[in-house]
């Protein structure tokens, strides 16, 4: 009679839970339980490489069932077109998830700006958070000092070259095949010859497209343009956007210029990612080792050696934009559920074996210091190379939806012949 008594009272939390959802929740539980004092937990996930697969995410739930038996997790697995409208819902409804797997741009900048997110500054206490890399735990923090992800994995995306196709044209010289990196007089030249051996093979097409249909893999366009000469996004305290710099305009002028590098407001990143794989250019701007799985399966009559490479600078290192993934708490008002999520984000985090379980399933890479988690992946161990060149994370700063509308607009009008110095002045900054 207990059981059933507990039963029932679980799946009218469940149905009043999904009603805030706008579906039905997964339970990943393994058991009700009888005790009046278990703690249920929400948690929705956003597609993080595996962390949006029911089967993948129930095997680490398990484990973490069988240490904390008396907290229970379901979880929702949203996707990007439909989760932030889901979100934004819930939160008007006043049913918050209690806890939400994403990166800083949303649980800091947008929901941490609008007050929902519980301060985390307890767990950045432990030993184990001392190790988390500097840029990332800036990235964390709101600029009111609290913090609102404990992050789980990274990525820094980069570009890729033809190289078979550099190879050819004799542009391999301007490439450092060991670090992955070139500087901006390397990158010059090897686009001179690129564009050279081209005509003289009668094909005319660019060895690299600025796309700027839209947002999407603009993290690509703003840090090829960034790199080239020193420049940033924003100021190094997120307040204003610093797109209208002389670094800025100088590294879009050369793109401009530079006869093989082509503006194309008709195409977006997946487009440009299309005509690369298909030999039709020899460099992509949007790339990452995600990315090449993808594109492996997308090509199977892909026939050329895909080489991921920084982007070209002309400073000592390449700054590269990331990608930064980790665990919120909605506040719910709960001390007890509360305290139960940062319990499951402690055993996500602290503990090597189930945090090693987490970042893997991410297919990204810890946020601190760690032997190679993909000893024994070829690919994975390849990509590794870019995670010490990760930048600023400046996505955290206000206003950020506009302007990446911004950026992509500003990169049309330029490919539409707008004067550079009359497009950038217009870029919106924060008021």
């Amino acid at each position: 009679m207990k059981k059933m008594y507990a039963l029932i009272s679980f799946l009218l939390s469940a149905v009043l839970l999904s009603s805030c959802g706008g579906k039905t929740l997964n339970v990943e539980s393994e058991d009700v339980g009888d005790s009046k004092e278990d703690t249920e937990l929400i948690l929705w996930t956003f597609p993080v490489g595996n962390w949006g697969n029911p089967t993948a995410v129930a095997s680490m739930l398990t484990d973490f069932h069988k240490e904390y038996p008396d907290i229970h997790v379901s979880v929702e697995y949203l996707t990007y077109d439909s989760g932030d409208e889901k979100i934004n819902q819930a939160i008007s409804d006043g049913c918050m998830p209690d806890l939400i797997l994403e990166g800083p741009e949303r649980l800091v900048a947008n929901w941490g700006e609008k007050g929902c997110m519980v301060d985390l500054s307890e767990l950045w206490e432990s030993d184990t958070a001392g190790e988390i890399y500097d840029n990332i735990r800036k990235a964390c923090q709101h600029r009111n000092g609290d913090y609102y992800v404990f992050p789980i994995c990274m990525s820094a995306h980069c570009m890729a070259i033809n190289y078979d196709m550099f190879k050819e044209a004799g542009a391999l010289q301007y490439i450092d095949e060991e670090t992955h990196t070139w500087t901006t007089e390397d990158f010059i030249e090897a686009v001179q010859a690129l564009n050279a051996y081209g005509t003289a093979q009668g094909q005319d097409r660019s060895a690299g497209i600025l796309y700027c249909k839209n947002q999407s893999g603009d993290q690509g366009t703003r840090a090829l343009v960034n790199n080239l000469y020193g420049g940033t996004f924003t100021d190094a305290a997120h307040t204003f956007y610093t797109v209208d710099s002389e670094e800025n305009r100088k590294a879009l002028q050369l793109l401009y210029d530079l006869e093989g590098i082509a503006f194309e407001p008709s195409l977006s990143s997946a487009d440009a990612i299309d005509l690369f794989c298909k030999k039709e250019t020899a460099m992509c701007f949007c790339w990452n080792v995600s990315m090449e799985v993808q594109q492996t399966i997308n090509h199977p009559d892909l026939d050329f050696e895909v080489f991921p490479m920084a982007f070209p600078t002309s400073e000592d290192t390449p700054k590269l934009q990331g990608g930064i993934w980790g665990f919120g708490i909605f506040d719910n008002g709960s001390q007890e559920r509360i305290a139960a999520a940062k319990t499951f984000i402690r055993y996500m985090t602290e503990n090597d074996v189930p945090y090693t379980r987490a970042v893997r399933a991410s297919s990204y890479w810890p946020v601190r210091d760690m032997d190679n988690i993909y000893e024994n992946d070829m690919l994975m161990t390849e990509y590794s190379i870019f995670t010490p060149y990760m930048g600023d994370y400046y996505q955290i700063t206000p206003e950020w939806e506009k302007a990446r509308t911004a950026w992509w607009q500003l990169l049309t009008k330029i490919g539409d012949g707008t004067d550079i110095s009359e497009a950038v002045k217009d870029f919106p900054s924060p008021d």
